[in-house]
């Protein structure tokens, strides 16, 4: 289920965010990326739509998802 992000507190959002970022612990760019600046990126997709918030309801967890992927998964 697509839940819209705006619907999340600062708090909850900030700390999803941050948690889906930090998930695989390793960053294999060429240059590194401050977590703000990653934080600030990942804002900017769930403004656009390219990516969306999704709970699941079978594990009811949170996650972050490209949009297709969300709309996949609700079929």
């Amino acid at each position: 289920m697509i839940i819209p992000y705006e619907q999340l507190s600062s708090d909850a959002l900030q700390g999803l965010i941050e948690e889906f970022i930090t998930r695989e612990g390793t960053d294999y760019g060429v240059e590194e990326i401050s977590l703000s600046t990653k934080v600030e990126q990942i804002k900017q997709q769930l403004k656009r739509r390219d990516i969306v918030v999704v709970f699941d309801t079978t594990t009811e967890t949170v996650s972050i998802l490209s949009r297709r992927d969300a709309e996949l998964m609700e079929q």
